[in-house]
C-alpha cells in the first residue's frame, strides 16, 4: 500500500508539473514605448495561469494599420496603445470585442533642449505656434500623423488652434504648416526615432533642440543633482488617452479580458508614472512626488474634443499635401 501510495503521488506530481508547463499563452500587441517590469509580469502569470507574450508593432498608428490589415486572423489576443485620435480607425474597422478600456493619459507637448537654448541666447518659446518664425528655424522635429500617434495629436491641435479659413483661401492651419515646413521642420517617422535619434536634449544627441513628445518628459532627463535638462511649452497641448482591448477572433478571449482586468489594476497603475512616464487613469493611485515634480501636466489642452473621425482623413490630406509626404 506503501508503495503504490509513492506511486499515486507521483503521477499527481508528474500531472501538475505537467499542467504548469501547458501554461496557455496569451499575447499582447503593443506600441514600440511599451514597457512592463519583470516582477509584473510574473504577478500577471502567477495570478492568472497565463503565460504572456508581447509583440511590439511600431508607432501606434503603424500598430493599428497592422491590425486592421490582420483582423481576420489576429496576430494578437489584446491590444494597448490604441490612443485617441486613432481609437476611432479601431472602431470603423471592427478589430475590438466590446469596448476600448483606458489605461492612462499624457500631454502631448514640444520639449526644450534647455542647454541648448541657454548656449545660443535664445528665448525659450512661450507658445508652440512660434516655432514658425525665422529665428527657430531649423531646430524641430515632429512625428509623422500618418503612422505616430503624437503627430496625429499635434496635427488636431493645430486644427483647433487656429480658426476655419474663408471661401478661396487655405485653411489658416493650412497656413501655419506651410510655414512651419518652411521653416525648417523635421519629420520622423516615430516619436521614438524624434526623441531617441533626433533631440538634441535626450541620449541620441541629436540635432534638434526642439521635439515633440510629452509634458511628462523632462522626469526621464535628470542631471546628477535630480534637475531636468529639458522643458514644456505647457500651452495648448493635446491630452492622449491610450486604451486597452480585446481583439475581435482572437483564440484566447478568456487570456486577454485577464489582462485588460491586469492593466486596470491597482499595481499595474501604480507602475506607469515610473515606467512609461505617463498617468495613471485611476485617480486613487498616488503619483510619486519627485515624479510629478517633474512632469507637470499641461497648463491648458485643445484638440482632443475634435470630432477626430470624421476630420482625420481631411487633416491628413492637406498634411500630406503641406509635406508631400505618401499617407
Amino acid at each position: 500500500m506503501k508503495r503504490i501510495s509513492v506511486v499515486i503521488a507521483a503521477v499527481f506530481l508528474l500531472s501538475a508539473c505537467s499542467t504548469t508547463a501547458a501554461k496557455l499563452p496569451v499575447t499582447l500587441i503593443a506600441h514600440d514605448s511599451f514597457v512592463i517590469s519583470d516582477l509584473l509580469v510574473k504577478e500577471f502569470e502567477d495570478s492568472t495561469g497565463y503565460d504572456l507574450k508581447i509583440v511590439r508593432a511600431g508607432d501606434a498608428g503603424a500598430m493599428t494599420s497592422k491590425l486592421v490589415l490582420t483582423k481576420d486572423a489576429p496576430i494578437a489576443d489584446a491590444v494597448f496603445g490604441i490612443d485617441n485620435t486613432f481609437a476611432p480607425v479601431a472602431r470603423e474597422n471592427k478589430i475590438i470585442d466590446g469596448e476600448l478600456k483606458p489605461v492612462d493619459y499624457a500631454d502631448v507637448c514640444f520639449n526644450i533642449d534647455t542647454e541648448y537654448f541657454n548656449n545660443h541666447k535664445l528665448a525659450i518659446p512661450a507658445d508652440w505656434r512660434e516655432l514658425a518664425e525665422p529665428k527657430y528655424r531649423n531646430l524641430t522635429v515632429i512625428e509623422n500623423p500618418n503612422t505616430s500617434s503624437t503627430g496625429l495629436a499635434f496635427l488636431a491641435s493645430t486644427y483647433a488652434a487656429f480658426p476655419p479659413a474663408t471661401a478661396g483661401v487655405f485653411p489658416s492651419a493650412v497656413t501655419w504648416w506651410l510655414a512651419f515646413r518652411d521653416n525648417g521642420v523635421k519629420v520622423a517617422s516615430s516619436w521614438e526615432d524624434a526623441y531617441y535619434t533626433d533631440f538634441s536634449g535626450s541620449a541620441g544627441k541629436g540635432k534638434y533642440p526642439v521635439v515633440l513628445s510629452y509634458s511628462s518628459s523632462p522626469a526621464d532627463e535628470l542631471d546628477s543633482q535630480g534637475n531636468p535638462r529639458t522643458q514644456t511649452i505647457r500651452k495648448d497641448c493635446f491630452r492622449q488617452t491610450e486604451y486597452v482591448g480585446v481583439l475581435k477572433n482572437t483564440g484566447n478571449p478568456q487570456g486577454a479580458q485577464a489582462l485588460v482586468k491586469f492593466m486596470l489594476s491597482k499595481n499595474f497603475q501604480r507602475s506607469l508614472p515610473e515606467s512609461m512616464y505617463v498617468y495613471p487613469i485611476d485617480q486613487s493611485v498616488s503619483i510619486p512626488q519627485a515624479w510629478l515634480r517633474n512632469a507637470a501636466p499641461a497648463i491648458t489642452t485643445i484638440g482632443e474634443h475634435l470630432d477626430i473621425a470624421q476630420k482625420r482623413d481631411n487633416w491628413l490630406g492637406d498634411y500630406n499635401w503641406v509635406f508631400d509626404i505618401a499617407p
